[in-house]
């Protein structure tokens, strides 16, 4: 074993004193206290081998590993968040146009999060980085895309960027980008001359300059344009050529979508990079919220103790608990995304012979879909407007995240199909609840308890 003189038997003892008092603090953390908290997440180590994986291998019928936060990173691995690109000198991209956003998306993307906040954050936020980072660069080149071997360097440099800055490094698969997205792919026209000769920008801008956070979504002015703007794009030349009827609806989804990522650069060019990140976020956010982003594991179990006349209560509930479990180790969600799975979830129930209201039945609520912070009482449900990560060097990664608000699940009606997020009758939080924006008491000792703990660790390495 390492050398080294052996540590004073009171300085010894005062240090395990801090340790375990930072372990009780930890413990008894108070999830009431918590709303934009900083994270370290201690994962378990089956989710620290499924970085790229959302579903745990084993079947639902374990006991949770709860997530822990800690205020602060350990003191032999201190947050860092800089180092030297390598870069492959072949990207003619105009990265200092998009510095902040390359900093913010290394934040949302950070390395032990992204697999987490990829649906709602990091991928969002990644997306629309590169299209900013192409319109912003389109000022020069009058170019809206990158020709195949222009588009493998600057993925490469991307990437490079990011993961100097804390970005995970695996990004491409996390998010799904490849060369594609910096390239036209299918989209007919690639220039900015051409964009314009084609499509009425001065509509296109009107209609998004400025997106409504919260009517955008249900109104879709903007979207509408988008698409309209990615149609006119796409048929610029007369239409597809004849194909089978199922090959041409293919082929035509591909290339409008193609398109409308040009759409996307074009408007980004016109808009200052702060200006362009809000809408493009904005805009996905749309999509985000429509979707529940979970996979729903086999629930044979709960539909064998839950289905018909439920015989034990205890028994039913048990295996229903089991399963919620394996949901909340997946990612973080939206509050709208939560009302989604929950619906899907009780249309599959209903369909195993579950009849009865078995949310209320078993107090599961909306923020039980979402991954756990904590004890199994601390579900972070995110806001339907998600803001993003930020980054401190003593305290780490924050996010705003609630922890309070015990919305219950809605148990869905058998005969009718779920509703959209513009006509869902439960009313959501704008915001996380007000004693979540209060750090206590515990809060603060932790703090010092780790701060304290930390010092006494470097002393004795010095």
């Amino acid at each position: 074993m390492g050398g080294g003189a052996p540590l004073p038997p009171a300085l010894w003892l005062l240090s395990c004193f801090f340790t375990l008092l930072c372990l009780e603090e930890i413990t008894g953390f108070d999830n009431n206290m918590v709303h934009s908290f900083p994270l370290t997440l201690q994962l378990d180590s089956s989710l620290k081998e499924q970085t790229g994986a959302l579903i745990p291998e084993m079947p639902p019928n374990s006991s949770p590993q709860p997530l822990i936060p800690l205020l602060a990173p350990s003191p032999l691995a201190p947050f860092s968040n800089s180092s030297t690109p390598k870069l492959s000198g072949q990207c003619t991209l105009n990265f200092s146009a998009v510095e902040s956003l390359m900093k913010t998306t290394a934040v949302d993307c950070w390395a032990s999060f992204a697999p987490f906040l990829a649906n709602v954050i990091c991928c969002p936020q990644l997306q629309a980085t590169l299209a900013i980072l192409i319109g912003q660069s389109s000022k020069n080149s009058g170019m809206l895309a990158l020709d195949s071997t222009r588009a493998n360097y600057c993925l490469s440099d991307v990437q490079q960027i990011l993961q100097s800055r804390g970005a995970n490094p695996d990004l491409q698969h996390i998010c799904s980008i490849h060369p594609s997205n910096f390239s036209e792919a299918s989209c007919p026209v690639s220039d900015v001359n051409g964009f314009e000769s084609v499509v009425d920008s001065s509509k296109l801008l009107a209609a998004c300059q400025k997106v409504d956070p919260v009517n955008e979504c249900c109104s879709q002015k903007c979207q509408s344009a988008i698409l309209d703007a990615a149609r006119e794009l796409a048929f610029r030349d007369g239409g597809l050529p004849s194909l089978n009827v199922a090959h041409l609806s293919s082929e035509r989804t591909s290339r409008i979508d193609d398109c409308r990522s040009i759409v996307l650069r074009w408007l980004s060019s016109r808009l200052d990079p702060l200006s362009a990140q809000q809408v493009l976020r904005r805009i996905s956010n749309c999509n985000v919220n429509a979707v529940c982003p979970l996979v729903f594991p086999n629930a044979e179990n709960v539909g064998r103790e839950c289905g018909n006349k439920i015989k034990n209560h205890t028994t039913c509930c048990n295996a229903m608990d089991s399963y919620i479990v394996h949901l909340q180790k997946q990612s973080f969600i939206t509050n709208l995304q939560a009302l989604d799975c929950a619906s899907l979830l009780g249309l599959q129930l209903q369909k195993m012979n579950i009849s009865r209201n078995i949310y209320n039945y078993c107090h599961v609520t909306l923020k039980d879909f979402s991954l756990q912070v904590g004890s199994q009482e601390s579900g972070c449900l995110l806001p339907s407007l998600p803001s993003d990560a930020t980054f401190d060097p003593f305290s780490g990664i924050s996010f705003t995240c609630d922890l309070n608000d015990n919305i219950a699940a809605p148990w869905p009606n058998a005969s009718q199909a779920p509703s959209s997020s513009c006509n869902k009758t439960v009313k959501l939080p704008a915001l996380p609840a007000a004693t979540s924006a209060h750090p206590g008491k515990s809060m603060m000792g932790m703090m010092l308890a780790l701060l304290i703990d930390s010092l006494l660790t470097f002393m004795l390495l010095v």
